[in-house]
Protein backbone atom coordinates (compact mmCIF):
# COMPACT_ATOMS: atom_id res chain seq x y z
CA UNK A 1 0.00 0.00 0.00
CA UNK A 2 1.42 3.09 -0.91
CA UNK A 3 1.30 6.35 0.66
CA UNK A 4 -0.96 9.29 -0.32
CA UNK A 5 -0.12 12.46 1.07
CA UNK A 6 -2.57 14.41 -1.47
CA UNK A 7 -5.85 13.08 -0.09
CA UNK A 8 -8.01 16.12 1.14
CA UNK A 9 -8.43 16.73 4.92
CA UNK A 10 -12.49 15.80 4.65
CA UNK A 11 -11.61 12.35 3.12
CA UNK A 12 -8.96 11.66 4.95
CA UNK A 13 -11.29 12.27 8.31
CA UNK A 14 -13.95 10.03 6.78
CA UNK A 15 -11.83 7.55 6.52
CA UNK A 16 -10.42 8.14 9.83
CA UNK A 17 -13.83 7.55 11.18
CA UNK A 18 -14.53 4.71 9.60
CA UNK A 19 -11.34 2.88 10.25
CA UNK A 20 -11.13 3.72 14.15
CA UNK A 21 -15.67 2.96 14.76
CA UNK A 22 -14.90 -0.51 12.68
CA UNK A 23 -12.02 -0.89 14.83
CA UNK A 24 -13.04 -0.29 17.58
CA UNK A 25 -16.24 -2.35 18.01
CA UNK A 26 -13.82 -5.25 16.80
CA UNK A 27 -11.94 -5.20 19.71
CA UNK A 28 -14.63 -4.26 21.91
CA UNK A 29 -16.75 -7.60 20.88
CA UNK A 30 -13.54 -9.58 20.96
CA UNK A 31 -13.44 -9.10 25.31
CA UNK A 32 -17.23 -8.68 25.50
CA UNK A 33 -17.49 -12.80 25.35
CA UNK A 34 -15.30 -12.69 28.71
CA UNK A 35 -18.44 -11.80 30.85
CA UNK A 36 -20.71 -13.82 29.22
CA UNK A 37 -18.83 -17.13 29.59
CA UNK A 38 -20.84 -18.46 32.89
CA UNK A 39 -24.21 -17.40 31.16
CA UNK A 40 -23.47 -19.69 28.18
CA UNK A 41 -21.62 -22.12 30.00
CA UNK A 42 -25.38 -23.23 32.04
CA UNK A 43 -27.26 -21.86 28.81
CA UNK A 44 -25.83 -24.59 26.10
CA UNK A 45 -24.57 -26.99 29.00
CA UNK A 46 -20.97 -27.14 28.39
CA UNK A 47 -17.94 -27.09 30.57
CA UNK A 48 -16.31 -23.65 31.68
CA UNK A 49 -12.66 -25.09 29.63
CA UNK A 50 -14.71 -25.42 26.44
CA UNK A 51 -16.80 -22.26 27.23
CA UNK A 52 -13.30 -20.74 27.69
CA UNK A 53 -12.49 -21.30 23.69
CA UNK A 54 -14.81 -18.56 22.60
CA UNK A 55 -12.31 -16.08 24.27
CA UNK A 56 -8.68 -18.23 23.94
CA UNK A 57 -10.34 -19.32 20.14
CA UNK A 58 -10.30 -15.38 19.36
CA UNK A 59 -6.95 -14.74 20.65
CA UNK A 60 -5.82 -17.75 19.01
CA UNK A 61 -6.93 -16.76 15.43
CA UNK A 62 -5.87 -12.76 15.78
CA UNK A 63 -2.61 -14.28 16.24
CA UNK A 64 -2.58 -16.71 13.72
CA UNK A 65 -4.27 -14.24 10.81
CA UNK A 66 -2.39 -11.12 11.38
CA UNK A 67 0.80 -12.30 9.68
CA UNK A 68 -0.97 -12.87 6.53
CA UNK A 69 -2.33 -8.98 6.34
CA UNK A 70 1.02 -7.18 4.68
CA UNK A 71 0.54 -9.42 1.52
CA UNK A 72 -3.32 -8.85 1.51
CA UNK A 73 -2.95 -5.06 1.63
CA UNK A 74 -0.02 -5.28 -0.87
CA UNK A 75 -2.09 -7.50 -3.64
CA UNK A 76 -5.55 -5.64 -2.75
CA UNK A 77 -6.77 -2.56 -3.04
CA UNK A 78 -7.19 -0.87 0.47
CA UNK A 79 -11.28 -1.03 -0.98
CA UNK A 80 -11.46 -4.14 -1.40
CA UNK A 81 -9.41 -5.65 1.35
CA UNK A 82 -12.05 -3.64 4.10
CA UNK A 83 -15.32 -4.23 2.30
CA UNK A 84 -14.58 -7.88 2.01
CA UNK A 85 -13.20 -8.22 5.80
CA UNK A 86 -15.74 -6.29 7.15
CA UNK A 87 -18.05 -8.49 5.10
CA UNK A 88 -16.90 -11.54 6.78
CA UNK A 89 -17.05 -9.89 10.65
CA UNK A 90 -20.90 -9.39 9.58
CA UNK A 91 -20.95 -12.92 8.74
CA UNK A 92 -19.58 -14.46 11.82
CA UNK A 93 -22.05 -11.99 13.24
CA UNK A 94 -24.73 -13.23 11.85
CA UNK A 95 -23.98 -16.89 12.76
CA UNK A 96 -23.36 -15.49 16.72
CA UNK A 97 -27.22 -14.41 16.38
CA UNK A 98 -28.22 -17.41 15.33
CA UNK A 99 -26.52 -19.76 17.39
CA UNK A 100 -27.92 -22.81 19.13
CA UNK A 101 -25.45 -25.10 20.30
CA UNK A 102 -21.71 -24.65 21.14
CA UNK A 103 -19.74 -25.41 17.80
CA UNK A 104 -22.13 -22.83 16.13
CA UNK A 105 -21.19 -20.47 18.40
CA UNK A 106 -17.59 -21.06 18.48
CA UNK A 107 -17.22 -21.02 14.67
CA UNK A 108 -18.79 -17.62 14.72
CA UNK A 109 -16.49 -16.39 17.18
CA UNK A 110 -13.85 -17.64 14.74
CA UNK A 111 -15.14 -16.21 11.59
CA UNK A 112 -15.11 -12.92 13.77
CA UNK A 113 -11.70 -13.29 15.24
CA UNK A 114 -10.17 -13.85 11.40
CA UNK A 115 -11.65 -10.46 10.16
CA UNK A 116 -10.52 -9.25 13.81
CA UNK A 117 -6.97 -9.38 12.87
CA UNK A 118 -6.49 -7.73 9.53
CA UNK A 119 -9.18 -5.23 10.71
CA UNK A 120 -6.39 -4.23 13.59
CA UNK A 121 -3.35 -4.02 10.87
CA UNK A 122 -5.59 -2.64 8.16
CA UNK A 123 -6.52 0.62 10.48
CA UNK A 124 -2.99 1.47 11.21
CA UNK A 125 -1.38 0.67 8.01
CA UNK A 126 -4.05 2.89 6.13
CA UNK A 127 -3.62 5.80 8.98
CA UNK A 128 0.16 5.45 8.26
CA UNK A 129 -0.55 5.41 4.65
CA UNK A 130 -3.11 8.65 4.27
CA UNK A 131 -1.25 11.10 7.05
CA UNK A 132 2.41 12.36 6.24
CA UNK A 133 5.10 11.48 9.10
CA UNK A 134 4.60 15.03 11.34
CA UNK A 135 0.85 14.00 11.88
CA UNK A 136 1.61 10.17 12.96
CA UNK A 137 1.95 10.73 16.35
CA UNK A 138 -1.36 12.22 16.50
CA UNK A 139 -2.74 9.46 14.35
CA UNK A 140 -1.47 6.51 15.94
CA UNK A 141 -2.29 8.34 19.67
CA UNK A 142 -6.25 7.89 18.21
CA UNK A 143 -5.19 4.13 17.11
CA UNK A 144 -3.36 3.37 20.64
CA UNK A 145 -6.84 4.79 22.37
CA UNK A 146 -9.11 2.09 20.13
CA UNK A 147 -6.86 -0.68 20.82
CA UNK A 148 -6.48 0.07 24.71
CA UNK A 149 -10.16 1.41 25.18
CA UNK A 150 -12.06 -1.48 22.88
CA UNK A 151 -11.10 -4.32 24.29
CA UNK A 152 -10.69 -2.51 27.90
CA UNK A 153 -14.40 -1.49 28.12
CA UNK A 154 -15.73 -4.90 26.41
CA UNK A 155 -16.59 -6.96 29.62
CA UNK A 156 -18.59 -3.38 30.76
CA UNK A 157 -20.71 -3.36 27.89
CA UNK A 158 -21.29 -7.10 28.08
CA UNK A 159 -21.96 -6.79 31.84
CA UNK A 160 -24.43 -4.12 31.04
CA UNK A 161 -26.50 -6.42 28.19
CA UNK A 162 -26.53 -8.92 30.38
CA UNK A 163 -28.31 -7.76 33.29
CA UNK A 164 -31.46 -7.14 30.99
CA UNK A 165 -30.98 -9.34 27.85
CA UNK A 166 -29.59 -12.79 26.56
CA UNK A 167 -26.08 -13.54 25.60
CA UNK A 168 -26.98 -13.70 22.01
CA UNK A 169 -27.46 -9.82 22.49
CA UNK A 170 -23.85 -9.47 22.25
CA UNK A 171 -24.04 -10.41 18.96
CA UNK A 172 -27.30 -8.45 17.71
CA UNK A 173 -26.57 -5.51 19.33
CA UNK A 174 -23.02 -5.05 17.10
CA UNK A 175 -24.67 -6.41 14.00
CA UNK A 176 -26.29 -3.02 12.80
CA UNK A 177 -23.12 -0.72 13.97
CA UNK A 178 -21.08 -3.40 11.43
CA UNK A 179 -23.37 -2.72 8.86
CA UNK A 180 -23.80 0.43 8.70
CA UNK A 181 -20.19 1.01 8.88
CA UNK A 182 -19.96 -1.42 5.83
CA UNK A 183 -22.09 0.63 3.69
CA UNK A 184 -20.06 3.62 4.98
CA UNK A 185 -16.95 2.43 3.54
CA UNK A 186 -18.86 0.92 -0.01
CA UNK A 187 -20.08 4.50 -0.46
CA UNK A 188 -17.49 6.75 1.11
CA UNK A 189 -13.98 4.41 1.27
CA UNK A 190 -12.49 5.33 -2.27
CA UNK A 191 -8.98 3.28 -3.82
CA UNK A 192 -6.00 5.41 -3.26
CA UNK A 193 -3.83 2.37 -2.64
CA UNK A 194 -2.06 0.58 -5.92
CA UNK A 195 -1.81 -3.00 -5.80
CA UNK A 196 1.13 -4.84 -6.62
CA UNK A 197 1.14 -8.63 -8.76
CA UNK A 198 2.94 -10.27 -6.12
CA UNK A 199 3.18 -13.93 -5.40
CA UNK A 200 1.75 -14.92 -1.98
CA UNK A 201 4.31 -18.24 -0.76
CA UNK A 202 2.01 -20.64 0.01
CA UNK A 203 4.38 -22.28 2.07
CA UNK A 204 5.87 -19.07 4.82
CA UNK A 205 2.03 -18.79 5.20
CA UNK A 206 1.63 -22.57 5.97
CA UNK A 207 4.54 -22.30 8.46
CA UNK A 208 3.14 -19.22 10.17
CA UNK A 209 -0.07 -20.74 10.82
CA UNK A 210 1.70 -23.58 12.26
CA UNK A 211 4.17 -21.82 14.39
CA UNK A 212 2.03 -18.92 15.63
CA UNK A 213 -1.17 -21.32 16.21
CA UNK A 214 1.44 -23.69 18.29
CA UNK A 215 2.90 -20.94 20.07
CA UNK A 216 -0.48 -19.34 21.37
CA UNK A 217 -1.87 -22.59 21.55
CA UNK A 218 0.48 -23.55 24.05
CA UNK A 219 -0.22 -20.69 26.36
CA UNK A 220 -3.90 -22.34 26.87
CA UNK A 221 -2.16 -25.94 27.45
CA UNK A 222 0.56 -24.75 29.86
CA UNK A 223 -2.46 -24.12 31.88
CA UNK A 224 -4.22 -28.14 31.38
CA UNK A 225 -0.70 -29.84 31.40
CA UNK A 226 2.53 -28.72 31.98
CA UNK A 227 4.59 -30.86 29.23
CA UNK A 228 2.27 -30.61 26.89
CA UNK A 229 2.58 -26.78 27.21
CA UNK A 230 6.21 -27.31 26.86
CA UNK A 231 6.33 -28.98 24.15
CA UNK A 232 4.14 -27.28 21.95
CA UNK A 233 5.29 -24.03 23.12
CA UNK A 234 8.85 -25.42 22.18
CA UNK A 235 7.71 -26.67 18.90
CA UNK A 236 6.07 -23.87 17.85
CA UNK A 237 9.36 -21.77 18.42
CA UNK A 238 11.33 -24.13 16.15
CA UNK A 239 8.58 -23.65 13.65
CA UNK A 240 8.92 -20.13 13.96
CA UNK A 241 12.54 -19.60 13.42
CA UNK A 242 11.87 -21.45 10.36
CA UNK A 243 9.91 -19.08 9.10
CA UNK A 244 11.68 -16.36 9.85
CA UNK A 245 14.90 -18.05 7.98
CA UNK A 246 12.90 -18.75 5.01
CA UNK A 247 11.60 -15.06 5.25
CA UNK A 248 15.39 -13.89 5.06
CA UNK A 249 15.52 -15.91 1.57
CA UNK A 250 12.72 -14.58 -0.58
CA UNK A 251 13.14 -12.05 -2.74
CA UNK A 252 9.47 -11.04 -2.18
CA UNK A 253 8.74 -12.73 1.30
CA UNK A 254 5.78 -12.50 3.14
CA UNK A 255 6.87 -10.38 5.98
CA UNK A 256 9.82 -7.91 5.65
CA UNK A 257 11.46 -9.50 9.14
CA UNK A 258 14.74 -7.69 7.78
CA UNK A 259 13.09 -4.21 9.58
CA UNK A 260 14.07 -6.04 13.05
CA UNK A 261 17.34 -4.99 12.17
CA UNK A 262 16.47 -1.01 12.34
CA UNK A 263 16.95 -0.20 15.89
CA UNK A 264 13.70 1.94 16.33
CA UNK A 265 11.53 -0.48 15.00
CA UNK A 266 13.28 -3.77 16.93
CA UNK A 267 13.78 -1.51 20.55
CA UNK A 268 10.40 0.78 20.44
CA UNK A 269 8.53 -3.23 19.22
CA UNK A 270 9.44 -4.23 22.33
CA UNK A 271 8.62 -1.12 24.02
CA UNK A 272 5.24 -1.43 23.01
CA UNK A 273 4.80 -5.31 23.50
CA UNK A 274 6.23 -4.64 27.06
CA UNK A 275 3.12 -1.60 27.85
CA UNK A 276 0.13 -3.80 26.03
CA UNK A 277 1.66 -7.15 28.17
CA UNK A 278 1.35 -4.68 31.73
CA UNK A 279 -2.01 -3.52 30.52
CA UNK A 280 -3.83 -6.88 29.98
CA UNK A 281 -2.16 -8.54 32.91
CA UNK A 282 -3.36 -5.75 34.83
CA UNK A 283 -6.34 -5.96 33.77
CA UNK A 284 -6.43 -9.47 34.34
CA UNK A 285 -5.34 -9.74 37.85
CA UNK A 286 -7.74 -7.33 39.33
CA UNK A 287 -11.04 -9.44 38.17
CA UNK A 288 -9.15 -11.89 39.47
CA UNK A 289 -8.37 -10.54 42.99
CA UNK A 290 -11.57 -8.82 43.44
CA UNK A 291 -14.18 -11.07 42.77
CA UNK A 292 -12.26 -14.51 44.54
CA UNK A 293 -10.39 -12.36 47.05
CA UNK A 294 -12.89 -9.68 47.85
CA UNK A 295 -16.43 -11.48 46.31
CA UNK A 296 -17.04 -8.81 44.12
CA UNK A 297 -19.45 -9.80 40.98
CA UNK A 298 -18.30 -9.68 38.02
CA UNK A 299 -20.38 -6.75 36.48
CA UNK A 300 -18.89 -4.42 39.75
CA UNK A 301 -15.57 -6.25 38.35
CA UNK A 302 -15.92 -4.34 35.11
CA UNK A 303 -16.93 -1.06 36.79
CA UNK A 304 -13.75 -0.76 38.25
CA UNK A 305 -11.76 -1.19 34.98
CA UNK A 306 -13.84 1.59 33.37
CA UNK A 307 -12.80 4.83 34.57
CA UNK A 308 -9.37 3.42 33.41
CA UNK A 309 -10.27 2.92 29.87
CA UNK A 310 -11.80 6.72 29.92
CA UNK A 311 -8.18 8.18 31.56
CA UNK A 312 -6.87 6.32 28.40
CA UNK A 313 -9.05 7.62 25.92
CA UNK A 314 -8.43 10.95 27.31
CA UNK A 315 -4.88 10.97 27.57
CA UNK A 316 -3.68 8.87 24.44
CA UNK A 317 -4.72 11.54 21.92
CA UNK A 318 -2.97 14.32 23.77
CA UNK A 319 0.48 12.50 24.36
CA UNK A 320 0.17 11.42 20.21
CA UNK A 321 -0.09 15.15 19.69
CA UNK A 322 2.90 16.18 22.22
CA UNK A 323 4.72 13.70 20.46
CA UNK A 324 4.21 15.31 17.17
CA UNK A 325 5.48 18.61 18.68
CA UNK A 326 8.44 17.44 20.97
CA UNK A 327 9.13 14.07 20.65
CA UNK A 328 9.20 10.51 22.67
CA UNK A 329 11.02 11.25 25.53
CA UNK A 330 8.98 13.40 27.68
CA UNK A 331 5.55 11.31 27.61
CA UNK A 332 7.55 7.76 27.75
CA UNK A 333 9.39 9.07 31.09
CA UNK A 334 6.05 10.59 32.50
CA UNK A 335 4.10 7.59 31.38
CA UNK A 336 7.19 5.38 33.25
CA UNK A 337 6.70 8.06 36.19
CA UNK A 338 3.11 7.41 36.49
CA UNK A 339 2.99 3.31 35.97
CA UNK A 340 5.33 2.75 39.09
CA UNK A 341 3.56 4.96 41.25
CA UNK A 342 0.24 3.12 40.21
CA UNK A 343 2.08 0.04 41.32
CA UNK A 344 2.76 0.94 45.28
CA UNK A 345 -0.94 0.40 46.20
CA UNK A 346 -1.28 -2.82 43.86
CA UNK A 347 1.74 -4.89 44.56
CA UNK A 348 0.10 -4.39 48.47
CA UNK A 349 -3.21 -5.33 47.67
CA UNK A 350 -5.09 -7.41 50.47
CA UNK A 351 -8.42 -8.16 51.28
CA UNK A 352 -9.33 -5.01 52.76
CA UNK A 353 -7.84 -2.86 50.31
CA UNK A 354 -10.72 -0.52 49.37
CA UNK A 355 -11.96 -0.77 45.76
CA UNK A 356 -11.64 3.11 45.49
CA UNK A 357 -7.68 2.92 45.92
CA UNK A 358 -7.74 -0.21 43.22
CA UNK A 359 -10.13 2.04 41.21
CA UNK A 360 -7.75 4.71 41.08
CA UNK A 361 -4.53 2.82 40.81
CA UNK A 362 -5.82 0.91 37.55
CA UNK A 363 -6.83 4.21 36.37
CA UNK A 364 -3.55 5.62 37.25
CA UNK A 365 -1.92 3.00 35.36
CA UNK A 366 -3.94 3.23 32.35
CA UNK A 367 -2.93 7.40 32.01
CA UNK A 368 0.38 5.86 32.32
CA UNK A 369 0.07 3.20 29.39
CA UNK A 370 -1.97 6.20 27.59
CA UNK A 371 1.48 8.68 27.55
CA UNK A 372 3.68 4.97 26.68
CA UNK A 373 1.96 3.29 24.00
CA UNK A 374 0.90 5.63 21.32
CA UNK A 375 4.15 7.57 21.38
CA UNK A 376 6.42 4.13 21.22
CA UNK A 377 4.62 2.91 18.24
CA UNK A 378 4.93 6.13 16.34
CA UNK A 379 8.61 6.35 17.15
CA UNK A 380 8.61 2.26 16.07
CA UNK A 381 8.09 3.19 12.57
CA UNK A 382 10.19 6.71 11.57
CA UNK A 383 12.57 4.90 9.81
CA UNK A 384 10.41 2.68 7.96
CA UNK A 385 9.92 2.90 3.99
CA UNK A 386 6.63 3.40 2.77
CA UNK A 387 7.15 -0.10 1.02
CA UNK A 388 7.48 -1.46 4.65
CA UNK A 389 4.75 -0.01 6.78
CA UNK A 390 2.39 -2.86 6.40
CA UNK A 391 4.88 -5.11 7.52
CA UNK A 392 5.93 -3.23 10.26
CA UNK A 393 2.18 -2.96 11.02
CA UNK A 394 1.85 -7.00 11.14
CA UNK A 395 4.84 -8.10 12.62
CA UNK A 396 3.99 -5.20 15.47
CA UNK A 397 0.29 -6.42 15.93
CA UNK A 398 1.18 -9.89 16.13
CA UNK A 399 3.98 -10.00 18.26
CA UNK A 400 2.19 -7.84 20.64
CA UNK A 401 -0.81 -10.69 20.47
CA UNK A 402 1.14 -13.37 20.98
CA UNK A 403 3.31 -11.66 24.20
CA UNK A 404 -0.04 -10.44 25.18
CA UNK A 405 -1.45 -14.05 25.76
CA UNK A 406 1.68 -15.06 27.00
CA UNK A 407 1.32 -12.17 30.31
CA UNK A 408 -2.07 -13.31 30.53
CA UNK A 409 -1.42 -17.10 30.70
CA UNK A 410 2.10 -16.45 32.77
CA UNK A 411 0.08 -14.04 35.26
CA UNK A 412 -2.78 -16.29 35.84
CA UNK A 413 0.06 -19.12 36.40
CA UNK A 414 2.23 -17.21 38.73
CA UNK A 415 -0.83 -15.71 40.64
CA UNK A 416 -2.05 -19.68 41.51
CA UNK A 417 1.15 -21.02 42.48
CA UNK A 418 1.49 -19.74 45.99
CA UNK A 419 -1.09 -21.76 48.63
CA UNK A 420 -2.47 -18.35 49.18
CA UNK A 421 -4.41 -16.60 45.72
CA UNK A 422 -3.06 -13.28 47.54
CA UNK A 423 0.40 -13.45 47.38
CA UNK A 424 -0.08 -15.29 44.42
CA UNK A 425 -1.65 -11.95 42.58
CA UNK A 426 0.64 -9.61 44.54
CA UNK A 427 3.31 -11.29 43.02
CA UNK A 428 1.99 -11.28 39.15
CA UNK A 429 1.70 -7.75 39.65
CA UNK A 430 5.26 -7.36 40.89
CA UNK A 431 5.78 -8.79 37.40
CA UNK A 432 4.41 -6.09 35.77
CA UNK A 433 6.64 -3.40 37.66
CA UNK A 434 9.21 -5.55 36.67
CA UNK A 435 8.21 -5.27 33.07
CA UNK A 436 8.02 -1.36 33.64
CA UNK A 437 11.94 -1.64 34.22
CA UNK A 438 12.72 -3.72 31.33
CA UNK A 439 10.99 -0.72 29.40
CA UNK A 440 12.72 1.96 31.15
CA UNK A 441 16.31 -0.19 30.24
CA UNK A 442 14.65 -0.36 26.55
CA UNK A 443 13.90 3.05 25.83
CA UNK A 444 17.23 4.32 27.72
CA UNK A 445 19.68 1.96 25.29
CA UNK A 446 17.49 3.25 22.58
CA UNK A 447 17.97 6.84 23.20
CA UNK A 448 21.68 5.85 23.43
CA UNK A 449 21.93 4.07 19.93
CA UNK A 450 19.90 6.90 18.44
CA UNK A 451 22.14 9.73 20.07
CA UNK A 452 25.15 7.76 18.51
CA UNK A 453 23.57 7.14 14.96
CA UNK A 454 23.55 11.13 14.89
CA UNK A 455 27.13 11.68 15.69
Amino acid sequence: MEQTNNIDTHTRRIVTIILLVTCFISLMSQTMMVTALPVIQKDLHVSMNAAQWLTTGYTLIIGVVTPLSSNMYEKFTNRHVFLTTLGIFIVGTVMGCFATNFLTLLAARLVQACAGGMLMSFQMTTMISIYPPEKRGSILGLSSLVISVGPAIGPTISGLILQVMSWRYLFILVLPFMVLAWICGYFKLANYSQPRDINIDILSVVISLLGTALTLGSMTALTINLWLGLGMLISGLLVLTIFVRRQLKLVNPMLKVQIFLKPSFRLMTIVTICAFMIMLGTEQMIPIFTENVQGVSSFMSGMILLPGALCNAVVAPIAGHFYDEHGPVIPLFAGFTVILLASIPLVTVNAHTPLWLLTSAYALRMVGNGMIFGPALSEAFTKLSLAENSHGTALNNSLRQCFGAVSVTMLVVISNLPAKLIVGIRTSLWVTVGLTFLMIITFIYYLSVKNHLKE
